[in-house]
C-alpha cells in the first residue's frame, strides 16, 4: 500500500490472535472485517451440500482476507478459516474501503492482489482436476512453508485429507512413502520437510506456476526460497 493509505489503515486496524478453527466469515455472509495475517494461514473453503469440502486458495502473511470490500459491500463465496494458528491486523470493511478510494495507487495494489488470488484459485481448480494426489500433497506442504516461513504448524490428517480431496488414509500412506525416500519426517502430526529440492521435484508444475504470480507483487510476504535455504529443514507440524 501507498504509506499515505498504509497510514490511514494503521489508524483504523487492531492487532488480534487467530485461534485455529476460527471462522473469519461463511459463504453467503456480508464480509464486515478484513483480516491481513502476521503469521498463521487462512483456508478459503468451498463446501458442497453434501459437506464435502475443497480449498480454493490459502492466505498468510503475502494477502488479504475479504480485501475485495474495497470497491463496494461483498458477500463471500468461500468459508474463510484459520487453519493455522497466527495473528493479524482486523479492521472493519467500511474502513478499508474508505482509506483506499482516496489514491488510485492503493486500488491498483487491491486489484493486482485481488487478480492474484483468482488466478490462484484457478489454478488449483486444475490442480485437483488433472494431478495425483502425491504431487499435489507436496504443493500443498510447500505452499504452506513459503506462507509461514517454516513456522511449526498443526496438520492433521483430516485437515489435509479436506484440503486435498482424499481420506485420511490416503493421506497416511502418501506421507509414509515421502518419508520412506527420505523427503519429509513424518509423525505425530508433525511434518518437517527434510529436502526441499526433492520435495519441489515431486510437487506438480502448480506449485512453481502459483509462485510465479507473486513475483511481481511488491512488498510480497511470500517467501521464496533461496539456493543457499535449500535443504534447510523447514519445521511443519
Amino acid at each position: 500500500m501507498p504509506p499515505a493509505t498504509l497510514a490511514l489503515l494503521e489508524r483504523r486496524w487492531s492487532l488480534v490472535a487467530l485461534a485455529q478453527g476460527h471462522t473469519c466469515f461463511s459463504a453467503g455472509d456480508r464480509i464486515e472485517r478484513v483480516y491481513f495475517p502476521i503469521s498463521g494461514l487462512i483456508s478459503l473453503v468451498i463446501a458442497t451440500g453434501r459437506g464435502e469440502l475443497a480449498e480454493a486458495g490459502m492466505v498468510g502473511r503475502e494477502g488479504a482476507v475479504g480485501l475485495q470490500t474495497a470497491f463496494g459491500p461483498r458477500t463471500s463465496h468461500t468459508r474463510a478459516t484459520v487453519r493455522v494458528a497466527g495473528s493479524a491486523y482486523t479492521m472493519a470493511a467500511d474502513a478499508l474501503r474508505e482509506a483506499v478510494q482516496r489514491s488510485e495507487a492503493a486500488q491498483a495494489a487491491v486489484i493486482n492482489y485481488t487478480e492474484v488470488l483468482w488466478a490462484e484459485a484457478q489454478h488449483l481448480a486444475v490442480c485437483n482436476a488433472v494431478h495425483d494426489a502425491s504431487s499435489r500433497l507436496a504443493r500443498w506442504l510447500l505452499q504452506c512453508a513459503d506462507r509461514t516461513d517454516g513456522e511449526r504448524v498443526p496438520l492433521t490428517q483430516e485437515f489435509l485429507g479436506e484440503m486435498l480431496g482424499i481420506t485420511r488414509t490416503s493421506v497416511t500412506l502418501l506421507a509414509q512413502n515421502l518419508q520412506a525416500r527420505d523427503i519429509i519426517r513424518y509423525g505425530r502430526g508433525r511434518i518437517t520437510i527434510a529436502d526441499r529440492r526433492a520435495l519441489e521435484s515431486h510437487a506438480c508444475e502448480c506449485y512453481r506456476a502459483m509462485r510465479e504470480l507473486y513475483r511481481d507483487q511488491p512488498g510480497s510476504g511470500l517467501r521464496t526460497p533461496r539456493n543457499d535455504a535449500i535443504g534447510r529443514a523447514h519445521q511443519l507440524e
